[in-house]
């Protein structure tokens, strides 16, 4: 569980890497914002990895339901958080859609990487499995900070 716990936090940190980086804000609008707009989008590439490795080990484990299930448990959790963040993205001037796309590729990449240079690829599946089921790749566990942010900007 321990190699899962520091994948969850190192391709948080390399999606919004990235998406600060790959990211550009449409409107007018400062570096603050661009930032935010970054981070936001990088809860796409949470959905990614989530929905990347639930498919891959549900088609290697031998179409175990319990992986299918947790995708759709992780989707029902955090897709408030998805579609608050998309409003605050366009309140904020927007993101090209390549950009978004990007983080998406890059998260599921990542992934998938972690997955090929694993010796157990088995025991990398069910540990996947059991820190989506426990909320270990929910978005207000994952990426609070900029949740947080998002929710204040909603509310104003």
């Amino acid at each position: 569980m321990r190699n899962i716990t520091r994948l969850g936090a190192a391709l948080v940190g390399a999606t919004l890497c990235l998406s600060s980086q790959a990211l550009s804000v449409h409107a007018q609008s400062g570096p603050g914002d661009a930032a935010l707009v970054g981070e936001l989008v990088a809860f796409h590439g949470s959905k990614t990895i989530v929905s990347v490795m639930t498919t891959h080990c549900y088609e290697t484990t031998g179409l175990d339901p319990a992986y299918k299930q947790a995708a759709e448990d992780w989707y029902l959790r955090n897709i408030g958080f998805l579609d608050l963040a998309d409003r605050v993205v366009a309140r904020l001037g927007g993101a090209a859609p390549q950009e978004q796309q990007a983080v998406e590729t890059y998260a599921g990449e990542q992934i998938m990487s972690a997955y090929n240079q694993t010796a157990d690829k088995n025991a990398f599946c069910r540990e996947f499995l059991a820190k989506v089921e426990a909320g270990g790749f929910d978005i207000d566990k994952q990426l609070p900070g900029p949740l947080k942010q998002a929710q204040e900007i909603a509310s104003q």
